[in-house]
């Protein structure tokens, strides 16, 4: 391998290793959050033609290239499984003073709880992950616009089981 291509993975390496090991941990139970980013990160070592050129792009990358080795890792297992993204790895310590925001978590996690596997995904990359929707739609396979609408959709479904959708206008009917 050239002095280039090594230089240019440990740059990745390390502005993209934490957010990688974050990403893995919200799927997986952390033991295995480092083992599927090591996998990661020797697909990337492997395929340094396939790499994309920004940071941001090869951070998407990684992140689809970690998504299909927990998927792998998991088949046979339900979906759901494989992909759940856990909540309470983003819950700071300092809401157990605060009993109202303490409310609002249980309900928010029992919420998360009845998305579908799709919707979780859509926002765990979009908001957890802070991904763009073109670098979340390289993560799942699929356009830019399918994922802006799954995530419309995700929030649409998470706002409805919060009880936070405006009340609905009676159609009108004309006299």
């Amino acid at each position: 391998m050239s002095n280039h291509h090594e230089e240019r993975f440990v740059a990745l390496f390390e502005a993209t290793y934490a957010d990688l090991v974050r990403f893995a941990q919200r799927r997986v139970p952390e033991p295995q959050a480092e083992d599927i980013v090591a996998e990661a990160f020797l697909v990337a070592w492997r395929r340094p033609a396939d790499l994309p050129t920004g940071t941001a792009d090869a951070r998407a990358w990684l992140f689809g290239i970690a998504r299909n080795v927990i998927l792998n890792t998991h088949r046979g297992a339900r979906r759901q499984h494989a992909v759940a993204v856990r909540l309470a790895a983003t819950i700071p310590a300092a809401l157990d003073d605060d009993v109202e925001l303490v409310a609002r978590q249980v309900d928010l996690s029992r919420a998360w709880g009845r998305l579908t596997d799709g919707h979780q995904e859509a926002l765990a990359l979009a908001v957890l992950d802070d991904l763009s929707a073109p670098q979340a739609a390289a993560v799942l396979g699929i356009s830019p616009v399918a994922f802006r609408l799954r995530l419309s959709r995700a929030r649409r479904a998470l706002r409805s089981l919060l009880g936070h959708l405006p009340a609905q206008t009676p159609e009108r009917h004309p006299s």
